[in-house]
Order: structure tokens, then sequence, then C-alpha cells
């Protein structure tokens, strides 16, 4: 510590040492520098931050926009804070400071230093217009082109018949950087870019996880010809038609809708192809474990066809048991195709001819019901 001067020294021959310890740790603002300070007063009017030594500078409510109500709110006195040098302190005055744009220099900085690593940051929306979604990253702003948002977040803003939605403003997303321009105050990113290297890396660790036998939660993603696509939390796994119930299947909407929840079964995972193979079926109770207490030869019973061939048609009854009307079956008259006297979704009454359970074979007979229902009308002996 420098000694303290004697009396006979004068204040000229101070060193400028004695001088700094004299007059406390004196830090002169510079403007456009960022410094961090603690506030001694929060008030409407603003806030007022000591910058170390004598440097004060007062923030403005209008500097302070980028920070939500609650967050302007909860402003204490000794908490710390980051605040830009609008204009530097003077004997006569107060340095003028703004945490809007400390805010968003440290956001130009995370968003430089996320476009050379490639990284993914977070960008809170705060509002839209036709062309896309305007975004706060880290206290900078940017911008999200609509053909740059991932499918939840595009049919959120469009609606899902192109027109305006709903809108997402005050939510949240995963960004990717496709533009930086700090001269002409130019940020764009990518949402669906972001989305995509998520799915991705979703997609690798479940390949991994993933084991057949288990059994998995999934939303059906969408629906083909020959089955429904399911998501289970960042890959989709297909449920072959066949697979979809013990029944037979002509379209998948018989059995699934887009956007149901599912528990499938995993029927094969294939890591190197990227395919998942999923069953619905085999989580289903088996029909022909009961049919034996619910059914026997000889009784009449209500089926719907399901299906048509050339040798007959398919009928299903309660419970998804799945039988055959043989064409010989059909009528008591010839009958050249099954489509002369049934059509599919026709609900008969069929009588049980024949019940073979190691083979799953179950015989139905549209003439014979038919012979026995006429028979409640026969002449009265």
């Amino acid at each position: 510590m420098v000694a303290p001067y004697t009396s006979d020294q004068l204040p000229e021959a101070l060193t400028m040492e004695q001088l700094l310890e004299e007059a406390g740790d004196w830090k002169t603002l510079k403007a456009g520098e960022t410094v961090k300070g603690e506030v001694v007063r929060a008030d409407a009017e603003g806030v007022l931050i000591s910058c170390g030594g004598k440097s004060e500078g007062r923030v403005a409510p209008e500097e302070m926009r980028s920070l939500s109500p609650a967050a302007r709110q909860a402003i204490q006195i000794g908490d710390s804070i980051r605040a830009y040098v609008l204009r530097p302190d003077t004997e006569t005055s107060l340095a003028v400071l703004s945490v809007d744009m400390a805010r968003s220099e440290e956001g130009w900085e995370a968003l430089e230093r996320a476009s050379e690593s490639g990284e993914i940051m977070a960008g809170a929306v705060v509002g839209q217009n036709r062309g896309g979604l305007l975004v706060d990253v880290e206290g900078a702003q940017g911008f999200v082109p609509i053909s740059h948002l991932a499918p939840v977040t595009r049919q959120a803003v469009q609606g899902s018949d192109g027109a305006a939605g709903p809108g997402v403003e005050g939510s949240v997303l995963q960004l990717k950087v496709l533009e930086l321009d700090r001269g002409r105050n130019r940020i764009v990113l990518s949402e669906r870019l972001a989305w995509q290297e998520i799915k991705q890396e979703q997609k690798e660790r479940l390949l991994q996880e993933l084991k057949e036998g288990d059994v998995r939660s999934g939303r059906v993603s969408g629906i083909s010809s020959f089955g429904a696509f399911v998501d289970l939390g960042g890959a989709d796994g297909l449920i072959h038609i066949s697979e979809l119930a013990n029944h037979t299947v002509a379209a998948a909407e018989e059995v699934v809708q887009v956007g149901d929840e599912l528990q499938v079964y995993v029927l094969k995972v294939d890591p190197e192809s990227g395919r998942i193979s999923l069953s619905l079926r085999r989580l289903q109770a088996e029909p022909w474990d009961t049919v034996a207490a619910s059914y026997h030869e000889g009784q009449i019973v209500t089926g719907t066809v399901t299906n048509i061939a050339q040798f007959g048609a398919f009928a299903k009854l309660e419970g998804d048991l799945e039988g055959l009307i043989h064409i010989s079956e059909l009528s008591d008259r010839r009958v050249n195709h099954p489509h002369e006297v049934v059509h599919e979704g026709d609900v008969l009454e069929l009588k049980i001819v024949r019940i073979d359970p190691e083979r799953k074979r179950l015989g139905l007979s549209l003439r014979q019901a038919s012979a026995e229902n006429w028979g409640d009308f026969a002449p009265q002996q």
C-alpha cells in the first residue's frame, strides 16, 4: 500500500497511484463498450447502475424492452446487470446505458459462435408477418422464413388449409444460423434444419435402443395403401396392413387414423437401413383362443362381409373372428361369382357349419341360415 503523503507535499507532487487511491477506483466508461454493474436504484424512471468506483449510469425504461415485464419488475437493488454504454459519463451527467444493446451484442457474439460450430440455438418468437417469424435470440433480433419452419410450426402459422393460423408468438424454437451480416444487421435462421438434425439424432438413438419384442407408445403419422406409419419419438416405424388386426383389413383407415396414439409391438429393427417393422395385431387378443367358449357348429351368428374372392366371401364375426362363406354356401341356386349374392359391407345372418381351431378355419353358410330362418315361417301342422 502506498504511504500517505506528508503535510509538506504539494498535491502536484502526488503520484498517479496516490491520486487513484485518494479518489477511489475511478473507472472511465467509453461509448460502445459493454460493462457489468450493480443496481443501486430501480424505479419507474429506470435503473441506476454503479459500474465501479464513482462511475454510474442510467438505463431508461425504453432501453430494457428486450426484458419481459416480469423480468423488469424483478430487478432489485444489488442485482448484477450487463449494459451497453450509449453515452459516457461526464463531470455533470451520468452515463446513458442500454440493457437491450448489451443483450443484442451478446446475442450477436453467440450467433457468430453458433454459425461457426453449427450449434443449435433457442429463439423466442416475438412477432410474425407474411414472410415468416421474428425471433429473439439472446437479445438479437432474427428472422425465420416460412420455408424454413418445421412442419408443426408452419401449420400453426398458416393453418392446415394454408390460411392464417393461430400463430406461435411466445413459443421457443430450436434454430440454426443460415445467414449473418453484422453490417446490415441481418440474421436469418432455420428451424427446419435444426428440426431435421434433432430428428436424425433421435432416430439414431432410437434405433440403438429398440429391441425386437419391445412394446412402445407412438402416434400415427401417416397412412398408405400398404399400412400405417407410427412416430415412435424421432423415428417412424411401419405397421404393414397385415399386422393391423387379426382379421383381413382392406384399408388401414378401417383400423387407425392419423394422430391416433397407439401401443405397438416391435417386430424387427434394421439399424443399417433405418427400417422399423411394427405390429398392432400382436398386442390384440387372439380370437381363436376363445372360439370354443363363444361359438359352436350349427349356431346362427351375425357377420359383416369384409372381402370377396372368386371362391367365396369372407365375413367377420364379433371379436374379430373371420370365416369363409364358400360360394356353394351362398345360395340354393347356382352362383357364378359371389358378387351376385353379397357385397363388401353387407351384414348377414350366417350359420356356423365348421370350426377347425388347429387350422384356424371357420366355415359359414348363408344358404343354410336362410333356410332355417324361412323355416320359422313354415305352416304349422
